[in-house]
C-alpha cells in the first residue's frame, strides 16, 4: 500500500531497513493512537508498499488468531480476495472500503506475531532476493491462482484444518515481501499439503458419517 502521493510512507520504509518483518509489524501495531483496534486499510497504509505480500501476510495472521468455530467463513474472505487479485495480474492491492474498515485487535495481532516469531525469524534470516522468475507476470499470476485455491481451503469448517492453509499463506507472504521466490515456493508446498489434508479429513468424515447412517 502506498501513501496518497503514490509513494510508501517514509517513516515506515525507514524502519523496514535492517529490521525484521515481525519488528516492523509490531512497531506499526504500537504506532498511532492508543486505541486497541486498527482498521485493515490503516494497517496496510502504515506498512508501506509491497502490498500483496503484506496483505496476504496480515490476512493469514487474522486466520491464525483464536477464533470461534466457523469464523474462517468470514475471516478467509480477504485472503481469497487478495489472492484472486494476484491471480488476475493486478500490480497492487485494491481494497474496497467495506473491507478496509475491517477492525483488527492490536493486542491479539501482537500476541499472534510473537507466537509465530520462531517461524518468521528463521525465514527472515534465510530470506533474500532470489528465484526472481517466480515474480515474472505469468508465473506470479499462476502462483496467485494456486494461493487462491489454498485460501479456499479455509472455508471448509473442519477442526484443525484451517491452521495449515493460513501458515502456508503466511510463509508465502514473507516470500513476496522479501522477493524470495524460494520462500514463496516453500509456502506453496505447505499449501499443497494443506489442501491434501483438507481433502483427507473431509473424506474421512464423509466415510464415518456414511458408516453411521448405513
Amino acid at each position: 500500500m502506498k501513501s496518497s502521493s503514490g509513494h510508501p510512507t517514509p517513516e515506515i520504509v525507514t524502519s523496514m531497513k535492517g529490521r525484521s518483518l515481525s519488528f516492523t509489524l509490531l512497531r506499526v501495531l504500537r504506532s498511532g493512537d492508543r486505541q486497541n483496534e486498527m482498521s485493515l486499510a490503516e494497517l496496510l497504509e502504515r506498512l508501506g508498499d509491497r502490498s500483496f505480500g503484506w496483505a496476504i501476510l496480515l490476512s493469514s495472521l487474522i486466520n491464525l488468531l483464536p477464533l470461534p468455530p466457523g469464523a474462517t467463513l468470514v475471516t478467509a474472505i480477504p485472503l481469497v480476495f487478495f489472492c484472486a487479485q494476484l491471480g488476475f495480474g493486478l500490480s497492487y492491492v485494491w481494497l474496497p472500503s467495506s473491507m478496509g474498515k475491517l477492525t483488527l485487535s492490536r493486542p491479539a495481532l501482537r500476541r499472534t506475531v510473537l507466537r509465530l516469531r520462531p517461524i518468521s525469524r528463521r525465514l527472515e534470516r534465510l530470506a533474500r532476493p532470489r528465484l526472481q522468475a517466480v515474480f515474472q507476470p505469468k508465473q506470479e499470476r499462476l502462483m496467485g491462482v494456486f494461493l487462491f485455491c489454498v485460501a479456499l481451503a479455509l472455508f471448509v469448517p473442519l477442526p484443525f484444518s484451517g491452521w495449515f492453509p493460513a501458515i502456508s499463506l503466511f510463509v508465502a507472504g514473507i516470500g513476496f515481501i522479501e522477493r524470495d521466490g524460494l520462500v514463496v515456493i516453500a509456502g506453496a508446498c505447505v499449501g499443497a499439503l494443506s489442501i491434501l489434508l483438507t481433502i483427507f479429513i473431509t473424506k474421512s468424515l464423509l466415510v464415518g458419517a456414511d458408516s453411521l447412517l448405513y
